[in-house]
């Protein structure tokens, strides 16, 4: 786990004031918003790059943890802050495009309320099992919820979570119940427990306890197979064609803020995560580094915003 909620994730000398600072003459603060726990993909990522960041900007980088549902809580604080370059939010494909058409009133729009600074990295998610589930395989889970619909539990710690999920059981005609989380680490915590039956981690997130036998590994929803889980197979080899489904991370400011600023934020993050030693590190985790332009990153959400829409609207996934 990574260290709590206000943790200052970077401090810059005085004497490198530069980017954001020179450009705002900003003393306080820059705040980093992440709507999920201490110890999630999201934070993770961010607690990574910050110290490099911080070094760039010369200002102290402060993360500011406010999990809620989905990620719906942090994200809407972050989009009602004041666009003076002192608030940065961390964003993920759930709250900054699938949320956008999950929800009935979401209280942010994800496009409208916030500037695309630039998509730190992507990753897959791995079914994983609890022990005490009597299946060991996708085809034994299928089986197993025909028999019983509705009585197997999945943890939902987010919005791609549980649209990979619903959309896997649609494919597959079975029903789960979904059991909300407000992030990754609880529902963890709670399939390693017994508490839920099944839970959609990061190969990160999921190896040891897979390595170790705490938990059954029944297949990951990106395209291809995680370096880090080689034997554990995609949901498309397993017979689900056309499966795929990735989680990205990205950072966000608010609406309106400066594009002087938006463009020293986008440098320093880039730079950050580019640096070798940076790179490696997260590739041992699982995660691919993107590091794209705020352009570039606007029009993967656009995109992603218009999949999503098509794929929620033809599976009959019910709104929250």
């Amino acid at each position: 786990m990574h260290p709590g909620i206000g943790v200052v994730a970077a401090l810059a000398t005085v004497s490198c004031c530069t980017g954001v600072a020179a450009a705002q003459g900003l003393s306080r603060p820059i705040r980093v918003i992440v709507g999920v726990p201490p110890g999630g993909p999201s934070d993770t990522a961010i607690r990574l790059i910050a110290p490099r960041m911080g070094q760039a900007l010369g200002q102290l980088l402060v993360v500011d943890n406010r999990p809620g549902s989905n990620g719906v809580a942090g994200t809407e604080i972050a989009s009602k802050a004041t666009p003076d370059g002192r608030t940065f939010a961390v964003g993920n494909s759930g709250t900054h495009a699938i949320n956008a058409s999950l929800y009935r009133k979401l209280p942010y729009d994800p496009i409208r309320d916030f500037a695309p600074i630039t998509q730190m990295v992507t990753s897959g998610m791995v079914l994983t099992a609890s022990r005490k589930l009597q299946a060991n395989s996708l085809d034994d889970l299928v089986a197993l919820a025909k028999k019983q619909p509705g009585r197997i539990n999945i943890g939902v710690a987010g919005a791609t979570g549980q649209l990979a999920g619903d959309a896997l059981w649609s494919l597959t005609q079975t029903k789960m119940s979904n059991v909300h989380y407000k992030g990754s680490a609880p529902a963890e915590i709670a399939v390693l427990s017994g508490e839920i039956d099944l839970v959609l981690l990061t190969p990160l997130a999921s190896m040891q306890h897979i390595n170790a036998g705490r938990l059954k590994a029944l297949g990951i929803t990106s395209a291809k197979r995680s370096p880090l889980l080689p034997n554990v197979a995609t949901v498309s080899e397993l017979g689900v064609q056309g499966y795929s489904y990735e989680i990205w991370h990205g950072i966000f400011a608010p609406a309106k803020t400066a594009e002087r600023v938006i463009r020293a934020a986008n440098k320093a993050a880039v730079a950050a995560l580019t640096a070798p030693e940076i790179k490696e590190r997260f590739n041992s985790l699982g995660f691919t580094v993107i590091g794209n332009a705020p352009e570039e990153f606007a029009a993967v959400i656009k995109s992603e915003v218009a999949k999503y829409r098509k794929v929620i609207a033809e599976s009959g996934i019910p709104l929250l």
